[in-house]
């Protein structure tokens, strides 16, 4: 009697974990990945700070041209556009109740309460950009829904055949906890 309920107990903890890994993984992948906001290279990543008040980046710095596109990543309405500090930002609320920040602006026509749609510009930037996140009002990492644009390996003919059209690139993305 006692095995057969030691065995029910042990198949039940097996299934909770394999219910919970699957639950996992469908929530990876959920996550949105997104078209990086500029052109540019990354200067300083995301560093969570140690408290509220202390020391860190709240998103990532990017060194771009003066000048530069920013795109939205992803649908929102703005909640905030204008100049903290002397530099210019732009909030954008996604429907999930995400928050995406566009800073160090040069310039905008946006204001509070306009829709962005992704790929519309939200502006020009200074010669660095900030981009950062928010989910629940936590500062998190964006790094991992920014995707990287990749093809497809393929083969080319060599003996005087026009080649086939080549493939458009794929976006991928690290997963929330950046692993890849």
């Amino acid at each position: 009697m006692y095995r057969r309920r030691g065995r029910r107990v042990g198949v039940g903890v097996v299934l909770l974990v394999v219910l919970a890994v699957g639950i996992a993984q469908r929530a990876a992948a959920g996550a949105p990945c997104w078209v990086p906001p500029v052109v540019g290279t990354v200067t300083d990543p995301f560093r969570q700070p140690p408290c509220v008040w202390c020391a860190g980046n709240r998103g990532i710095e990017y060194e771009v041209v003066a000048g530069s596109t920013v795109r939205a990543v992803a649908a929102g309405t703005v909640t905030f556009s204008g100049v903290i500090a002397g530099d210019r930002y732009v909030v954008v609320e996604l429907a999930s109740g995400w928050k995406l920040t566009y800073g160090r602006v040069a310039s905008t026509t946006l204001a509070a309460g306009d829709v962005v749609v992704r790929g519309s510009i939200v502006g020009r930037t200074l010669d660095h950009f900030f981009f950062g996140l928010r989910i629940d009002d936590e500062y998190a990492d964006p790094a991992p829904y920014l995707g990287v644009e990749v093809g497809r390996r393929r083969l080319i003919p060599t003996d005087g055949r026009p080649p086939r059209p080549t493939p458009l690139p794929r976006l991928r993305c690290g997963s929330p906890h950046g692993a890849q």
